[in-house]
Order: C-alpha cells, then sequence, then structure tokens
C-alpha cells in the first residue's frame, strides 16, 4: 500500500513576497554599509590593539574555546540531529510525524541545517575579501578591499566573506517554523533569536580579527533567504502521511489459514 499524502502550507504567498521585499531592502542597507561607509573599519580598528600589534581577544578562552569551538561543535551536533532524523524519516515515514505540517516543518529544518553552512562555505571560495588579522592595517600584509572590488595586483583572494562561523548558528533562524501558520508573532520572535544567536557568534568572530561586521551581516541575510526559500520549496510538493498501520505489517487474524489455490 502506498503512503498518503497532504498538502501543507506554513506561509502563505503574500507573506512570502512582503518577506522577501524586506530582505531585498536588507540586502541593500549592507551592500551600502559595506560599499560606502568604513563601519567595518571602525570596528575593526577598535578591537585591534595597535601597540601590542594583535586583537587581544584572538586567543581568548571566551571568544575562542567557548565561541570558536565548543559552541560551533554543539550546534553543529544539533544540526547533525535534525538532519539525520529528516534522512531516516524519508527512508521510514514516521507515524510520530503524521500530525498536520510535523513533517514539513523537519524537513524545511534539516534542509537549512545543510544548506546555510554549505552555501556560505561555498560563497567564501568565490571571496577576494580578506580577514582583518591578514590585512597589512591589523599586522598582516593583505590590502583591504571592499566587495566586489578588483585585488591589486599580486594580491591573494582572501576567502573571508561571509563569516563562515556564524553560519553554524544561523540556520536556526529554520526553527520559526514550528510556530507557523498559526502563531506568526512567536515565529517572528524565533527567528529573531536565532538571529541575535548567530549575530552573537559572529560578533565573538570580530573580536578575534577574524570578520568584519559585514561578514556577519550577509551570513544573516544569505541564511534568512535560504530558510524563506526552502518553506516556499518544500510547502510546494505533497507530503507522505507514513504508512499504514505505522509502517509494521498487518497481523493476519488468529484462526485464519491461508490456502494455495
Amino acid at each position: 500500500m502506498q503512503a498518503q499524502h497532504e498538502a501543507a502550507i506554513l506561509l502563505e504567498t503574500g507573506a512570502a513576497i512582503r518577506i522577501g521585499a524586506l530582505l531585498a531592502l536588507a540586502g541593500l542597507l549592507i551592500f551600502a554599509l559595506g560599499r560606502y561607509t568604513n563601519i567595518d573599519l571602525v570596528l575593526a580598528d577598535a578591537l585591534y590593539d595597535a601597540a601590542a600589534g594583535a586583537f587581544p581577544w584572538r586567543d581568548a578562552w571566551l571568544t575562542d574555546i567557548l565561541g570558536h569551538r565548543i559552541l560551533k561543535t554543539a550546534l553543529t551536533v544539533l544540526a547533525a540531529l535534525h538532519i539525520a532524523a529528516a534522512l531516516g524519516d524519508a527512508t521510514w515515514p514516521q507515524a510520530v510525524l503524521d500530525r498536520p505540517l510535523a513533517r514539513l516543518r523537519l524537513h524545511v529544518i534539516a534542509w537549512s541545517a545543510a544548506l546555510v553552512p554549505l552555501a556560505i562555505s561555498l560563497l567564501k571560495q568565490g571571496s577576494n575579501a580578506h580577514c582583518p588579522w591578514d590585512l597589512a592595517r591589523y599586522g598582516g600584509s593583505q590590502p583591504y578591499v571592499r566587495l566586489f572590488e578588483a585585488l591589486p595586483a599580486g594580491a591573494l583572494p582572501g576567502h573571508c566573506l561571509p563569516a563562515g562561523h556564524a553560519s553554524s548558528a544561523l540556520w536556526l533562524v529554520s526553527l520559526a517554523v514550528l510556530w507557523l501558520p498559526d502563531r506568526a508573532r512567536r515565529a517572528w520572535r524565533a527567528a529573531g533569536a536565532a538571529i541575535a544567536l548567530g549575530t552573537a557568534v559572529g560578533w565573538m568572530q570580530q573580536m578575534r580579527g577574524a570578520h568584519f561586521l559585514t561578514h556577519t551581516l550577509w551570513s544573516v541575510w544569505i541564511a534568512c533567504a535560504i530558510v524563506l526559500a526552502l518553506v516556499m520549496l518544500l510547502q510546494s510538493r505533497p507530503w507522505p502521511r507514513g504508512r499504514p498501520n505505522g509502517g509494521r505489517p498487518l497481523r493476519v487474524p488468529a484462526g485464519t489459514r491461508w490456502r494455495a489455490r
């Protein structure tokens, strides 16, 4: 017997268009910040100790051990658990996910946990921008270039934009779907909390000299765009409601005999 299917809607088209418009505006603002202001340099200058020739927070326990290692590892494990749960359900649909929208929510979260870090990592590979601690301005040897600016002759690409470390937390934006479609305000709060956590993780990297502010902001933008795209894409397909009898073999009533004919 085939699994039953159901239509599922987390986000109406009109709401998605409005969120997309907000993302477009936010993208323009982030671009303007990086291209036409010196906010990245101002913040990095404030965190850099010119007398010592180093970023004091680079090897601190808070930013390096807790922020860069422990927190990232915990978030990566959490992401892997969601991905494993979705893969298991895709192989053998679980009855516990037959509740309305439960399966769709899990798969949005799992795909976000995989694609947000992956997309940001791939984008970094094509980036010219260097991390602050690699720049001549902060004791390194590389030039500072803004987004879409060409590197000077002889300079090597830095592969530092967007911020990869923040992506370990930013996939949590997808947890907003747990409150959609009926509790939109709670969904917004959940997304805001995830963005705040991702920004905090990114800020700890900025304290170390590993990233500029706009590197983190672009990661936030990319994560939100990916989650929105996944919601709209995944909710457009039918979702199985599990297998008959929870996937267990049907029992033959006692005393019933099957005879070959």
